[in-house]
């Protein structure tokens, strides 16, 4: 029987069938009996509590029925369980324990440090139906703090953290964890803005001011101390036994040497020493420590280079959209990083290129390397691991035990087998094997699982035998690779057959695999009994409880084994055809409400798609490969993969399916040839297709083609009832109504696309709907609502790990402080958003940022950086075969620096060059502000008010919004005009309120 207070008061039968407790006095009973966890409590203390001041006519009596109906709805969901409620001289007592008992549970796994399980059991408020009564108060006030400690301890994100706050405003630890994820999630100026929140509170309800930790911790955010840090180290399942002296010479290595490399052979635990001394190294680096797994990057893939910067860069969560090189990218973004290399010897030579251009030009990176062979680089220092101590024969059994892998052996055999323990009687047993094992701690964990079955002295005859029978075999290979395979081939021949079946057909996957691709891939319909028992045997890891792996030296053994079977090809045919089918399956949920969900599943088996791929693409299997890559698409656009995309799309050169997904993002990458092949396949895409390619074509430009595209969409997915097509399509029609400041449009299309993706529950959709929204607030002027709807996009986009689109939000923030005339809030959202997108690749979100940081530095009077940035976004926009969205504004502000550095031509070359830009995109805003330049720093003064006078009556007419932030632009352009005198300035003024900006430009053209 098991109870639970961790929300209502609950008991559950050992299978896990509720208990049914009829009456309400007798559940109130149970309550008070588990709120003092086992104690016993006096009959007249029981009665005051349920009854109060109503007590019944027999009080004691009455008492006792309720207890008996208790033991009776007990006894009855599960027999013998009565006896659970106990009575004696001191009252009435219920037998609980951690085992029974959620609430003990929770303490001893917060005692234990496990914050995720103990978090895990809580399924609501601490006696949630029985709250309000006095006699759980006490437990009640325990548990809820004791868990919102956990809660402060606990990686929270920023959304979760902040309803934690508004509900305990006055708690500092909470304030502190929610202080720290903002800043960490770029949000410094809201972070300090919290810390005042909680300090204005304190003096105003208690008359306190904040802790010496809190202020300090607000010291660090205001010098921006906190590391920004990336750590993806997984958690150690079981302790590092025996390697405290190479833990201790590995971290002065690391201190001294820019790249450690840890070589010796499979299974001496290169990976475990290295995992252990990352993460006793990781407050070292400030921007983190990441593990990059390599194994299953194998020579024959397509490309290694490209699928090593993949892997790369996914454990570095960046996207990798292009622009610079992708080492380039990755080099500018490593700041001060230890990056963790695990197994390289598979494409030894590709690892030691990229690792030599990654250190050449990131100072701040170290590199700690494991590979059976070093890299061969300059500077490299070789750590060889070495295997555990071994013990002399004839050791006493504390002399043994002082050996690391007799600790090792012992630790994981009292594991497997709770009667083992190194006696007298086991020593001189436990030491032969740890010889003959080589003290291989490989060798030695799968020898202890077999201890409970075979016990001490039959392990060591078995293996004398295995030795004698491979003592010929693998001549070429070192002592200890002979150990360790003969280990592996005996721990083979243990398994039943339909476990080496198994076993051997999983060493196709790439970084391990779900239980039902373990089946698909066998060729079995379900094989997780199979799976649990090859993880008791330590040959299959399990990964975060629904995945399974094989160890290296597993997988390589049992390859062989396929080989030798002739099972090799049928088993890599079965993973191709599995992953398509995978693909395929997942591609609608990336559209709805479960998006989250499937990018998660299908970032899991990322390894697995590419090997599938490269699978298909080899063997010539052009139709799977083609099904593959177009079901993928979606998927690599959400994640930001737009390299590793058109990689893929690639091998496949004739499919028309990827010929429109890959216009889409040659026109994302700035390739050149992006309209050719549009035009390619333009008349061949379906709706989705034509989509697509308008969309990614907006940013370039040609917004009359893209706009056709987006009508024959819109009609062909209103056919086919397609609803989130045509939300996409209203998107993309906002975007273009925001590029010619068409108010209506834009808030009605962004109404219309955000009302349907929110029915759909497609949470990318609505982030790019509710970004639309928000620019229209902004262009009316509501700038607390646009920056409402841009900070709800961050948060968004932020759980659903798509950190472009959060730097996007970012970047639009930073354009509302710019409008607002908060620069500094300005300056911070844009320092975050060109960080994040720089880390991302995103070349229209790093030119948002620069122009947000150009705009705060001119107003600001930083006239030098706000030239520099500006100048280098003309540069680079000048470089594009078609106008740039940005182009118009960048040229604009551009003229006004040139105008306050007293170079008038160069600033009225600039806003004429700007307003015809602002023709080309069809933005009757954009010429509004380029004739208002034009009017400053023109020499004739009487044509400049007439281009003032026109420019005025267009924004009356069309509801142009002037910010205060820009009246004092306007402000010198009316006085440079006034000097022609009062009564010329207004004739003129009023001859240019009856022209069109078109109109009024003519004039300055004829002149």
């Amino acid at each position: 029987m098991r109870f639970g207070v961790l929300g209502p008061v609950t008991a559950w039968t050992d299978a896990g069938e509720p208990v049914v407790i009829q009456g309400l006095k007798v559940r109130a009973l149970l309550a008070d009996l588990l709120a003092h966890e086992g104690r016993p409590v006096p009959a007249d203390r029981l009665i005051d509590d349920l009854w109060g001041s109503n007590v019944p006519g027999n009080p004691a009596g009455t008492l006792s029925a309720k207890v008996s109906q208790l033991r009776r709805a007990l006894e009855d969901a599960e027999p013998g369980s009565r006896s659970l409620v106990q009575s004696g001289p001191a009252g009435y007592s219920l037998s609980v324990s951690d085992a029974n008992c959620d609430a003990l549970r929770f303490s001893e796994l917060v005692a234990a440090g496990s914050l995720d399980e103990a978090l895990g059991l809580w399924r609501g408020p601490a006696y949630a139906d029985f709250a309000d009564n006095a006699f759980v108060e006490t437990a009640v006030a325990r548990l809820t703090d004791l868990r919102l400690t956990v809660l402060e301890r606990a990686d929270l994100p920023v959304v979760d953290l902040a309803a934690l706050v508004k509900a305990h405003p006055l708690r500092e630890g909470l304030r502190a964890a929610h202080m720290k994820a903002l800043y960490r999630a770029g949000r410094q100026s809201e972070a300090l803005d919290s810390y005042a929140q909680l300090r204005d509170l304190l003096l105003d309800e208690l008359g306190l001011d904040p802790s010496p930790e809190l202020v300090a911790l607000q010291q660090s955010i205001l010098t921006q101390d906190l590391p920004h840090a990336r750590n993806n180290l997984p958690a150690a399942l079981s302790e590092l036994i025996g390697r405290d002296e190479a833990l201790a010479d590995v971290d002065a290595s690391l201190a001294s040497s820019r790249l450690v490399t840890l070589t010796g052979p499979g299974g001496v635990g290169k990976t475990r020493l290295a995992l252990a001394a990352a993460a006793a190294t990781a407050d070292r680096f400030a921007d983190g420590v990441v593990l990059v797994e390599l194994a299953a990057i194998t020579p024959d893939a397509l490309s290694v280079a490209n699928s090593l910067t993949d892997a790369v860069q996914s454990a570095l969560d960046l996207r990798d959209t292009g622009g610079s090189s992708a080492v380039d990218r990755l080099a500018a973004v490593m700041g001060s990083r230890l990056l963790v290399l695990d197994n390289c010897e598979q494409v030894i030579e590709d690892v030691a290129a990229l690792t030599d251009r990654l250190l050449a030009v990131a100072p701040g990176l170290r590199v700690l390397a494991t590979s059976r062979e070093p890299l061969g680089l300059a500077g490299e220092v070789v750590w060889s691991v070495p295997p555990l101590e071994v013990p002399l024969p004839s050791l006493s059994v504390a002399a043994a035990g002082e050996c690391s892998a007799v600790q090792l052996f012992a630790t994981r055999a009292a594991a497997a087998s709770r009667g083992f323990a190194l006696t007298d009687e086991t020593v001189a047993d436990v030491a032969v094997l740890c010889r003959r094992l080589d003290g291989i701690p490989l060798a030695l964990e799968l020898a202890a699982t077999r201890v409970r079955a075979l016990g001490v002295r039959g392990l060591v005859a078995r293996l004398d035998d295995r030795f004698r029978l491979l003592a010929t075999g693998h001549r070429g290979a070192a002592p200890r690779q002979q150990t360790l395979h003969a280990m592996i081939d005996w721990s083979w021949e243990l398994l039943a057959p339909e476990e080496q079946s198994v076993l051997r057909r999983l060493a196709v996957h790439a970084d391990g695999c779900t239980a039902e691709a373990a089946a698909a891939v066998c060729g079995e319909d379900d094989v997780l009994d199979v799976l649990v028992r090859l993880v008791d045997r330590s040959l299959v890891v399990p990964v975060e409880g629904t995945r399974f792996r094989l160890l290296e030296s597993v997988a390589a053994y049992c390859v062989d084994k396929l080989r030798a079977v002739g099972e090799l090809e049928s088993a890599h045919q079965r993973h191709l055809a599995y992953y398509v089918s995978l693909a395929e399956a997942a591609r609608p949920g990336l559209f709805g409400g479960e998006q989250s969900r499937w990018l998660q599943l299908l970032d899991e088996d990322s390894a697995n798609f590419r090997t599938a791929l490269d699978r298909a693409v080899a063997t010539g299997q052009l139709d799977l490969a083609e099904r593959l890559v177009d079901a993928l698409a979606w998927y690599w656009f959400l994640r930001g993969r737009h390299l590793e995309a058109m990689r893929s799309l690639e091998a496949v050169p004739g499919s028309a399916r990827a010929g429109a997904w890959r216009a889409g993002y040659m026109y994302l990458l700035g390739h050149p040839d992006a309209p050719v092949e549009r035009d390619r396949w333009v008349d061949a895409a379906d709706a989705m297709g034509l989509w697509w390619i308008a969309n990614a074509a907006s940013d370039a430009g040609d917004l009359p083609t893209c706009e056709a595209m987006l009508e024959r969409a819109l009609k062909r997915f209103e056919a086919d009832e397609d609803q989130w097509g045509v939300a996409a399509v209203l998107a993309a029609r906002a975007k273009h109504a925001h590029v010619r400041a068409d108010l209506p449009a834009l808030y009605d299309s962004a109404c219309e696309s955000i009302t349907i993706f929110r029915a759909l529950g497609d949470r990318w959709g609505v982030l790019q709907a509710t970004g639309w929204f928000g620019a229209h607030a902004e262009l009316v002027g509501d700038f607390d609502e646009a920056q409402r709807l841009h900070l709800e996009g961050v948060q968004a986009a932020e759980e659903l790990g798509l950190w472009p689109e959060v730097a996007s939000a970012l970047g639009m923030l930073g354009w509302t402080s710019i409008r607002q005339a908060q620069y500094e809030s300005a300056r911070t959202y844009g320092e975050r958003a060109l960080r994040l997108a720089t880390e991302q690749g995103q070349r229209s979100t790093q030119a948002l940022a620069e122009l947000v940081l150009g705009f705060a530095a001119r107003r600001t009077g930083a006239l030098d950086e706000a030239s520099e940035r500006l100048q280098a976004l003309v540069d680079a926009a000048r470089l594009q075969k078609e106008s740039v969205l940005y182009l118009s504004i960048v040229l604009e502000e551009l003229g006004f620096v040139r105008e306050l550095q007293g170079r008038p031509e160069e600033a009225l070359a600039l806003h004429t060059e700007a307003f015809q830009v602002s023709v080309d995109f069809d933005s009757l805003r954009g010429m509004c502000w380029a004739l208002e330049g034009i009017a400053a720093c023109h020499p004739d003064k009487t044509l400049a008010a007439v281009l003032l006078g026109a420019a005025a009556a267009t924004r009356a007419s069309e509801n142009y919004l002037m910010a205060a932030t820009e009246t004092e632009d306007l402000d010198r352009a009316i006085a440079a005009a006034a000097v022609v005198g009062e009564a010329a300035y207004e004739a003129a003024y009023a001859r240019g309120a009856v022209l069109s900006p078109a109109q009024a430009f003519a004039l300055l053209v004829r002149q």
